[in-house]
């Protein structure tokens, strides 16, 4: 969840003026706009990533001269392109769209400078001025959904959300589907049932720590038709033996089977359930670090 993202934006934006001034470039604060229109894009931009959207938030933070919007105008481009406001509109909102979207695919930040002066020359427009735009690219928080909410499920659910995940918790025993610290949204009821509330794409988890290896052959040809980044299962190597044979038996690809991890968790010797969800936490973040670099 994006907390206080106004506050943030703000006191991003501020630090970002003050290091354009203290490279040398006049800039006033009093130019700033503070129309209902930014707040307004400020919120839906906090509404937007709540929702699990990758947004690019475009900032106009430098002007000279005769330009269509002046410094703090503000923009929102999603994933297909569509915008919300407005930072001058014509060719050089134009190219900004298309540099966000670029920002999407790697989640970067970048800073634009475009002159408005001479189009056959290149330029986006003829205003005259200049206008500097910096897009900051914002991605909702990876989910893990957990699929079991007894000792270890738990323990995760609350490392995982301390972390900053979005943690899904989900047991088909409706008793044990109740108050589980640390989650976001906790769904009582089968595999199938919670697939149709959350939507794993790959940039999410799964952990899987249910009671036996029926559970596990039930629930994976489910998980497996999602883009999830990881599947990790808890048990041995023997039990995941009986759940592999099962599974391929019943016309699961040896490609699909790779993507599962089992026993999941890195290998620390872990006994007790906080130990375990350690082990699982830790070799997620591993997965997510080294996919980052």
């Amino acid at each position: 969840m994006v907390r206080f993202l106004g506050s943030i934006l703000k006191s991003k934006e501020s630090q970002f003026i003050g290091k354009l001034n203290a490279s040398g470039v006049k800039m006033s604060k009093k130019n700033l706009s503070k129309g209902i229109d930014e707040t307004q894009i400020l919120n839906k931009l906090n509404e937007l990533v709540d929702e699990g959207n990758t947004v690019v938030l475009a900032t106009v933070v430098e002007t000279s001269r005769s330009v269509p919007r002046h410094s703090g105008a503000k923009m929102l481009i999603l994933s297909d392109s569509n915008q919300i406001g407005t930072i001058g509109g014509g060719e050089m909102e134009a190219r900004v769209i298309k540099e966000a979207c670029a920002c999407m695919d790697d989640g970067t930040s970048l800073l634009l400078n475009y002159e408005l002066v001479d189009p056959v020359a290149g330029d986006p427009g003829v205003c005259g001025g200049t206008v500097t735009i910096h897009l900051e690219t914002y991605m909702p928080n990876s989910k893990i959904l957990i699929i079991g909410c007894g000792h270890v499920g738990r323990a995760v659910a609350e490392l995982a959300s301390w972390l900053g995940y979005y943690v899904v918790a989900t047991d088909d025993r409706e008793e044990l589907a109740d108050d589980v610290t640390g989650a976001d949204l906790v769904i009582a009821g089968s595999i199938e049932d919670a697939l149709k509330q959350v939507n794993l794409t790959n940039q999410d988890h799964v952990v899987a720590v249910t009671r036996n290896a029926e559970l596990d052959i039930q629930n994976l040809p489910h998980l497996l038709s999602t883009d999830a980044k990881s599947i990790g299962v808890m048990g041995s190597s023997r039990r995941w033996e009986t759940t592999r044979s099962s599974l391929s038996s019943a016309g699961i690809s040896e490609q699909d089977l790779s993507r599962v991890t089992s026993p999941i968790g890195l290998d620390l010797n872990a006994e007790t359930p906080q130990e375990i969800a350690i082990s699982i936490v830790s070799q997620i973040i591993e997965k997510d670090n080294t996919s980052n670099n």
